[in-house]
């Protein structure tokens, strides 16, 4: 028997299988090309209408990106089971397909041998009844085509078979017409590239077919059909003879088996990715705790610890991180017990000191009163020892002030004050020294008053240390003090252009008893504590305190405040280091405190500009 090769796998559309008779496609695929309907045309004003629910949509999917997206760089445990999830659904395809397609081939191997056996044997048969019959009128001949139709009708239920008996265009007045076992059948339902080869030959060929069903809601039935000629009596004229069978139930079949797999694959993907949700949860759950007590060890809390049960990895972690932490606050509270004892020391020495330091200091000025009175070298040797004591009591007020931060009973007394007024008294007590080192004190202010809640005593301090070590390390240059502020902060700069630093001293600057230069003497007889002091302060009022240099160009100390106590900082009004033309003292004093000085208005800037290492 030819034919077209039979394509084994109905219900799986879009494959075809080539034959000698054209090319045959798949059952269901064919199914689909005959009931298939072309779309319905969309107007403009539907768009239109569509438009706000397709919004809405791609906004709930980029709602879900970013969700998803957010889980996947956080989670561990939801990384594992949605990678679980893709890689079983790629396994499930893959088997499935498969299966899927071993079943198809070998159900339509096991149908595909029987029908055509069974067509061959009925063709047969069919064509020896029609070459030995011996009818001669017309009544006869089509008495005996409608018992050949008749006869060759199959009643198998999962594939009954029907026939139909089509005259070949090449019969030249054949006294039957198309004939059919079953009511609505036509010529037309056969495949064309069948009907061809079997006008052309007289072997018994095969092809797949639709089979139209008719009814509401009905559906076309994929089918087989096997063919052949045979000869009519009694002049023995060529028609064409065809059995088809309806695979309807065969191709129910497969459905039903591509459900139970589909089914079978989801129940699985969801068990599996139950599974790997328990096991990764359990796997981590402890690393998750671990992160968690880890976080309050770096918050303080040092006595917490990791629960440790088993003996397995898990539990040999915790012990580990348990004893790590216990080595660690061991650690921390013998440091804190030495700070604590370096504090207590020399708090009680400043206090122990300052006794006998008052009784030296008196002795010290009798004999500093009374130098007019004695020789030059005593002379010196008084004025010499009154300098010392008094940097000796200014060290030991320092120490005494560090202290308090260091016990933390310094207080901030904050009130609504002028930094403007304070920026220029402390400038004014820092004159006689500017005039001594040969610096000219000059103030940038673009703002004639800039009110803020601080502690006028602790920014006064601050002011003035930081235009002290300006005018010593000046090198008698100008010495500029600039102002600026906005709504939610205030920032003085005083910048000088000395000798300055590298970047490495000005992360160093805040230190205590630091120099940049161990062998520059000092010359206005700090304790070297000045700006560790203001640091303090600084830290006192929420404020940045941060320090900028160059070498050969000069170094820059900014600080910056918030306007009321309570709010955080986002950004400085004033660059690190400001860039304006300055405007000399006795210009801004002559206008008054409280006028404004003819200067450029500060820019703006990020926070992260000209950041110091003060915090």
């Amino acid at each position: 028997m030819t034919g077209a090769t039979v394509d084994r796998s109905v219900g799986d559309s879009g494959r075809t299988a080539p034959g000698p008779v054209g090319t045959s496609t798949a059952v269901e695929e064919l199914v689909d090309e005959v009931g298939a309907t072309a779309p319905a045309a969309t107007s403009p004003s539907s768009d239109r209408r569509a438009s706000g629910p397709a919004q809405g949509v791609l906004g709930g999917v980029r709602t879900v990106y970013r969700s998803v997206s957010r889980h996947w760089r956080r989670s561990l445990q939801f990384r594992t089971v949605v990678a679980t999830m893709l890689l079983t659904s790629v396994s499930f395809v893959a088997v499935g397909g498969f299966l899927s397609n071993q079943i198809t081939n070998a159900l339509y191997d096991q149908r595909f041998d029987q029908f055509s056996a069974e067509a061959s044997d009925a063709l047969d048969d069919e064509k020896a009844v029609f070459r030995n019959s011996s009818a001669t009128d017309t009544d006869t001949i089509n008495r005996l085509v409608l018992d050949s139709v008749t006869q060759l009708v199959g009643t198998d239920s999962d594939a009954p078979r029907q026939s139909i008996l089509v005259p070949l265009p090449t019969d030249n007045g054949s006294v039957v017409s198309t004939t059919t076992s079953q009511a609505g059948a036509t010529a037309r339902m056969l495949p064309p590239d069948l009907q061809a080869a079997v006008a052309d030959g007289e072997e018994i060929y095969w092809a797949p077919m639709v089979i139209p069903v008719t009814g509401s809601g009905a559906t076309n039935a994929p089918g087989l059909a096997f063919g052949t000629q045979v000869t009519l009596p009694p002049e023995q004229n060529p028609v064409a003879l065809y059995v088809y069978y309806d695979l309807s139930t065969m191709q129910s079949t497969l459905d039903d088996i591509h459900r139970v797999l589909w089914l079978a694959g989801v129940v699985l993907l969801i068990v599996i990715s139950a599974i790997a949700w328990y096991v990764t949860r359990s796997v981590v759950r402890p690393v998750s705790y671990a992160a968690s007590v880890s976080e309050k060890l770096a918050a303080g809390e040092l006595q917490e610890r990791m629960e440790v049960s088993g003996e397995d990895e898990v539990a040999r972690l915790g012990a580990s991180f348990n004893h790590m932490a216990g080595s660690l606050q061991d650690q921390i509270t013998q440091l804190a017990q030495l700070s604590q004892m370096q504090q207590r020391f020399v708090s009680d020495v400043s206090h122990e000191l300052r006794t006998p330091l008052t009784t030296v200091r008196m002795a010290a000025e009798v004999l500093h009163d009374a130098r007019e009175e004695f020789n030059p070298i005593n002379k010196r040797s008084a004025e010499i020892l009154f300098d010392q004591v008094e940097r000796f009591q200014a060290l030991l007020a320092d120490l005494l002030e560090i202290s308090r931060f260091d016990a933390g009973a310094a207080v901030l007394e904050a009130e609504s004050v002028d930094i403007v007024q304070l920026a220029q008294h402390a400038m004014d007590g820092a004159r006689p020294l500017a005039e001594r080192l040969g610096s000219d004190l000059v103030i940038v202010s673009g703002e004639s008053m800039c009110i803020v809640d601080a502690d006028a005593r602790r920014i006064d301090r601050i002011l003035r240390n930081l235009i002290v070590n300006a005018l010593e390390h000046g090198e008698g240059r100008p010495v500029e003090v600039h102002i600026a502020c906005n709504p939610e902060a205030v920032a003085v700069a005083v910048r000088d252009h000395g000798i300055g630093m590298t970047p490495l001293q000005a992360s160093r600057a805040f230190d205590r008893f630091w120099r940049a230069d161990p062998a520059r003497a000092r010359t206005t007889g700090g304790s070297g504590l000045g700006l560790s002091i203001a640091m303090e302060d600084a830290r006192l009022h929420s404020a940045w305190l941060e320090a900028w240099g160059e070498p050969a160009a000069g170094a820059c100390f900014r600080l910056t405040l918030p306007r009321h106590q309570g709010t955080d900082l986002a950004c400085s009004p004033l660059a690190l280091p400001p860039s304006s033309a300055p405007v000399p003292a006795s210009q801004h004093a002559a206008q008054g405190a409280g006028t404004r000085a003819d200067a450029p208005a500060p820019r703006p800037r990020n926070d992260d500009e000209g950041r110091g290492s003060g915090h």
